[in-house]
């Protein structure tokens, strides 16, 4: 049998964290589970960088609820999302929004907050603050000024749906949102088209069928794929098969909820047909001048530069004689 592990030891002095938090009145927070009353211990100073749930919100950390419970203040998105995530564990925290309209006014009273010896926590509306958001100034401000800047891992959209998709995970790339408008979501994605690596992307419900069918017609309609929606969430589901085949699949339904676009990596010493570079430069023309567009889609599929940029003024010429009356 093993001994028995030693009892945490009292601090023999008072820390700077409890010297602010007793000066603020926020010494003695508690959170809730399975109705039970936890005492929650207060972390050093700095700003704790907290995973929230991306739907079910019993997917969130001992840690996390420990430091919402005893942070001086909480910086989230919208406070509304969040209050009901603190009312779910009985979390008192004042709430403050900091969003990306109102950041510049905000960040003067949490760096204050730290300046102090404070506890701020940042969160978004669900998942990992800092993942396709503007919260990495925040961290950069809190850095310069010397504070400690401590992440607390937890729930994550893009790793959730890449682990469930199927498809390699050895290498990925996490693209954020594409573009609204065409001809630079095509543009973006022949950039990334030639990438060893899954491709990770967010997209809005209304944009899904035009975006799988720019990927088909930009990356390949045969490269796999899957589509992962509500993740987390009773009605979660991942649509798997070929770019086409998702487009398909998307092009008559009526999509909501939350979506993640998972791409395979390319097929490795796959030879690119004319028809799909003439498609790659088509979209990158919508954006760059010939010279620009012939490098990327060269970078993207291996085919030699000089002659991609013949092509390419090939296709411009082409456009231009469509144009004249």
């Amino acid at each position: 049998m093993s001994a028995r592990p030693p009892e945490p030891s009292e601090p023999d002095e008072e820390t700077e964290a409890d010297a602010f938090a007793e000066a603020t009145g926020s010494a003695s927070r508690d959170f809730f589970l399975a109705g039970q009353r936890i005492p929650a211990r207060r972390p050093a100073p700095g700003l704790y960088i907290v995973a929230t749930p991306i739907g079910n919100l019993g997917d969130i950390t001992l840690r996390a609820l420990e430091t919402l419970a005893t942070a001086d203040l909480v910086a989230c998105e919208d406070t509304r999302v969040t209050s009901k995530l603190m009312h779910r564990y009985g979390l008192k925290t004042p709430l403050t929004a900091y969003h990306e309209h109102n950041a510049e006014r905000a960040r003067p009273r949490l760096l204050s907050a730290l300046g102090e010896g404070g506890v701020v926590a940042l969160v978004s509306d669900a998942g990992t603050p800092l993942v396709s958001d503007p919260g990495y100034r925040l961290v950069r401000d809190v850095l310069a000024e010397g504070h400690q800047v401590i992440p607390l891992p937890g729930a994550s959209a893009p790793l959730a749906a890449l682990v469930g998709a199927g498809l390699a995970t050895d290498t990925f790339c996490f693209a954020g949102f594409l573009p609204v408008k065409q001809g630079q979501r095509r543009s973006r994605l022949a950039e990334l088209g030639g990438i060893p690596a899954t491709l990770v992307f967010f997209e809005s419900p209304r944009r899904v069928a035009a975006t799988l069918a720019d990927m088909a017609t930009t990356l390949g309609a045969e490269r796999e794929a899957v589509v992962a929606r509500e993740l987390t969430k009773a009605f979660e589901t991942f649509e798997r098969g070929t770019l086409a085949e998702l487009h398909d699949r998307f092009a008559d339904e009526n999509v909501r909820g939350e979506i993640v676009i998972v791409v395979g990596p390319p097929e490795a010493g796959h030879d690119a047909d004319p028809e799909d570079a003439d498609a790659l430069l088509a979209a990158a023309l919508a954006t760059m001048k010939p010279a620009g567009a012939a490098k990327e889609v060269a970078r993207a599929t291996g085919l030699d530069r000089k002659v991609l940029y013949a092509r390419a003024m090939e296709l411009k010429s082409a456009d231009r004689k469509d144009e004249t009356p």
